[in-house]
């Protein structure tokens, strides 16, 4: 039985990717606070490893098939909530759960609002993601939050429009959404603070 050469491909980036959220991690680390723990940033890891498995697999599915399945999607939530969860508690920083519900419930409402208004633009399997994407950017802080929701319709808007200019869709063409979403969410956790406070900054407010 031939394997096909996707599943290597797929394991590999996973590894990579693995490589550089825990990389990343180590310079981010020391924003935690002084009260911060090994074990405490141990959890914040393995919370970030397992989003990095799910968003893998949840981009690959999005792409082949355009659905994005619960069974991948529901089971994160809490799985996701109770590795951050000790994560806050043994870093000292129990404030980032209240972050994090906000972030579930306020980017989970927002995707349910616009499938809502427009059924064939947006699907539930979207919104499922969204509260997700939001327990993670929102435990990270407010400018991660902002950014990593702001960032899925900035770069899903510039590939369709690429799509468009280079007539390999139309606008009637379903466009998977999910991996920007995913894209989105992982630009706000690695750069969320800086560009927020960038941006802040132009005009007076950082």
């Amino acid at each position: 039985m031939r394997i096909s050469s996707r599943y290597p491909i797929v394991e590999l980036g996973t590894a990579v990717l693995f490589g550089v959220v825990a990389t990343w991690l180590l310079s981010w680390s020391p924003a935690i606070g002084p009260t911060r723990v090994s074990l405490g940033t141990a959890f914040i890891l393995l919370a970030l490893l397992y989003l990095v498995s799910v968003s893998v697999a949840l981009a690959a599915i999005d792409l082949d098939t355009h659905t994005l399945p619960d069974r991948l999607v529901l089971p994160a939530y809490p799985a996701g909530a109770a590795l951050l969860a000790v994560a806050a508690l043994l870093t000292g920083e129990p404030g980032r759960l209240l972050g994090a519900l906000i972030g579930v419930c306020g980017l989970f409402a927002l995707y349910l609002l616009m499938a809502l208004a427009y059924p064939a633009g947006m699907g539930l399997g979207d919104v499922k993601l969204a509260g997700l994407l939001g327990l993670y950017l929102g435990w990270f802080g407010w400018g991660q939050l902002a950014v990593g929701a702001f960032s899925a319709f900035l770069l899903g808007g510039l590939f369709a429009l690429l799509l468009l200019i280079t007539r390999r869709a139309n606008r009637k063409s379903g466009i998977p959404f999910g991996p920007w979403m995913l894209a989105g969410a992982w630009l706000g956790i690695f750069y969320g603070e800086q560009i927020a406070t960038g941006y802040l900054s132009l005009f007076g407010l950082a």
